[in-house]
Parts: structure tokens; sequence; C-alpha cells
């Protein structure tokens, strides 16, 4: 089966989201992929074969990452940074590292973990620091 347009994907059932990902890519579809990233993973690769490939920059960071070579921190956080967030009448300080982040001081690997630790919930790290602009409150 040849797909020519990404809405073919958005129709199939999974059988033929197997079926496709075996013909696209001359393998068995890797264990325990939903449908919704199947259909997801085909519309980028169909897009991909359609345009003129990969967006700018994508090879390569998919090289450094194979490689361990990427940085875990946002390009805009930079070591030394210091990060405030109250919450609940309490001031919660982070402290952006080489590799990791301090608060409390304890090492995490991420700013998402901090924000658990602080709300109970599960929040971006991102957003809960006012690093990003995006809607909601989650």
């Amino acid at each position: 089966m040849i797909v020519h347009e990404q809405e073919e994907i958005a129709l199939m059932d999974r059988a033929a989201l197997i079926a496709t990902w075996s013909n696209m890519f001359d393998s068995a579809v890797p264990a325990n992929l939903s449908k919704p990233f199947l259909r997801r993973f085909l519309a980028f690769e169909v897009q991909s074969r359609q345009s003129v490939g990969l967006p700018k920059g994508f090879d390569a960071k998919l090289e450094q990452t194979l490689a361990g070579r990427t940085s875990k921190l946002a390009p805009s956080l930079k070591p030394g940074t210091r990060l405030l967030r109250e919450w609940n009448g309490t001031t919660h300080v982070v402290d952006v590292l080489d590799n990791n982040f301090l608060w409390k001081e304890q090492h995490y690997q991420s700013l998402s973990a901090i924000a658990r630790a602080i709300t109970g919930a599960r929040w971006s790290g991102p957003r809960f620091f006012g690093l990003q602009r995006d809607g909601g409150n989650k």
C-alpha cells in the first residue's frame, strides 16, 4: 500500500497503519506504539517524502542526540541563571547548573521534576517557571 495523502492515514485502522509502516520502512512496527503515535509518525514521514525532506538542521540534531551530545537545558537557560517561583506563599529558588538544576540542595534533571515536587501535580517545568507563554495552567 502506497500512501499519497496524509488524510488517508487519519482514516486507517491499526492493521492498515502497521501495513503502511512495514511498506514504508521495510521493518516491523516497534512494540507498543499507539495508533495516535503511528499516525503522527507516518504523516510526518509522508510529508517529509513529499516535500524537500526533513526540516533544516533536523539531521544534525538527530545525529547529536544519537551520539549523546545534546544539552538537557533549554538554550535560553545558561548555567548560573536563577529561577524564582512563588507557590502557595513560598518562594522557590532554582539554580541552573551545567547539566541539571538545584532546588533545596537537591539536583534534578528537569524543571518538570521540580515543578512536580513543588505542586504535587504534573506540570510542564518551563511553563511553571514562566519560561513559556502558551496558555493554560498546567
